[in-house]
């Protein structure tokens, strides 16, 4: 990856800034609101979280073999809650931008993580969107180990949905087991893009939101787990639950959207089970937009693409549609990630065609 060509660079980290500058082994983290500087004890062996056992000996090098969102250009500004950057993939396939800004909330409870690795010789590419409801503990526990579980999840490379599927329900039962001893019950959404070679999963949980542009045209990869969606009411009341209005449609009378991690009192109704879609990326395939609620509340999907396409940049993509969102009212924590599809790469590194 371009931007992980040294360790010295800067990641920010939902409201952090981590310096993956190699110190004895260790990583040190700086917390850009604060200033205060802390100390992980993560040898360097603890970044082979992209590592899979396929059955070959791995020669690569291990410092090498996960990158989090490592920018070239980034700016934060630790009292907005502002972040944002870009960075594109060691191949030149693609290269993506992020926007984070906490907004008008008091808190942030939006995360984000990229990761890119090459597995068995394929190139892959994870993006999620993590937005916390009721704190932020869930959000970020989803960022360190919601694509750790994957990419170690035996099935991970031969039947890709079947490990999203699982990974994603696993790690909700380890967030809540870790959660077991206190009072908390916070939750997130997850919306998630994970590329293997050519071929896009795409999934969802809750009412963060995928979109992609073809040719120009916005289409949705997700669907918004609302209680007030047909067939999410239906399974609800089956499970005994209720769904009633309080402002807004909600599970209980209490949350606005019918699937999430967490939320430990209305898991009996509110499941983690990810719906999946999957996308060949062909050369219509323009770019990806993943986002929080903060931006889909206020700025529509066909407007979240026009938007995109009159930047060159997706890290510039990224800015404008955050900006925008907040200048149109949004009230929430606005998180956004755009991936843009580099074609020409794509054909200059096609295996050559079999002979006849």
């Amino acid at each position: 990856m371009v931007c992980n060509a040294s360790l010295s660079k800067i990641v920010v980290r939902g409201g952090y800034l981590v310096n993956l500058t190699r110190n004895g082994g260790h990583f040190r983290d700086f917390d850009a609101r604060s200033g205060v500087r802390y100390h992980w004890n993560r040898r360097i062996a603890a970044i082979r979280t992209m590592m899979v056992d396929t059955g070959s000996t791995a020669t690569a090098d291990p410092t090498a073999a996960v990158a989090n969102v490592l920018t070239e250009k980034e700016s934060t500004d630790g009292s907005s809650g502002y972040a944002s950057g870009g960075c594109k993939s060691e191949d030149g396939r693609l290269s993506c931008g992020y926007s984070s800004f906490r907004g008008k909330r008091a808190t942030m409870e939006d995360f984000y993580d990229v990761k890119m690795s090459k597995i068995d010789g394929q190139m892959i590419c994870l993006f999620g969107i993590f937005d916390g409801h009721g704190g932020s503990h869930a959000a970020e526990y989803l960022k360190e180990h919601l694509f750790e579980n994957l990419v170690k999840h035996p099935q991970f490379m031969m039947d890709t949905k079947l490990a999203i599927s699982e990974t994603y329900q696993r790690t909700d039962l380890d967030f809540l087991d870790a959660e077991s001893n206190t009072f908390r019950d916070d939750g997130s959404t997850a919306s998630t893009a994970v590329l293997v070679g050519s071929h896009l999963y795409v999934a969802n949980v809750g009412d963060s939101r995928a979109v992609i542009s073809k040719a120009g045209k916005a289409i949705a990869l997700s669907e918004d787990h609302k209680p007030n969606r047909s067939d999410e009411r239906k399974r609800i009341e089956n499970a005994g639950g209720v769904v009633m209005w309080a402002g807004t449609w909600r599970v209980g009378g209490v949350l606005a959207m019918s699937r999430a991690f967490g939320n430990r009192l209305l898991k009996q109704f509110v499941v983690a089970e990810p719906e999946i879609q999957e996308a060949e990326i062909d050369e219509e395939m323009e770019f990806l937009v993943l986002a929080s609620d903060g931006l889909w509340d206020v700025v529509p999907n066909e407007d979240a693409v026009s938007l995109a396409r009159a930047e060159e940049e997706p890290d510039a993509a990224a800015r404008k549609l955050t900006e925008t969102a907040f200048t149109r009212g949004s009230a929430d924590n606005i998180t956004c990630i755009v991936v843009r599809f580099h074609h020409d790469k794509m054909e200059a590194g096609s295996p050559p065609a079999a002979a006849a």
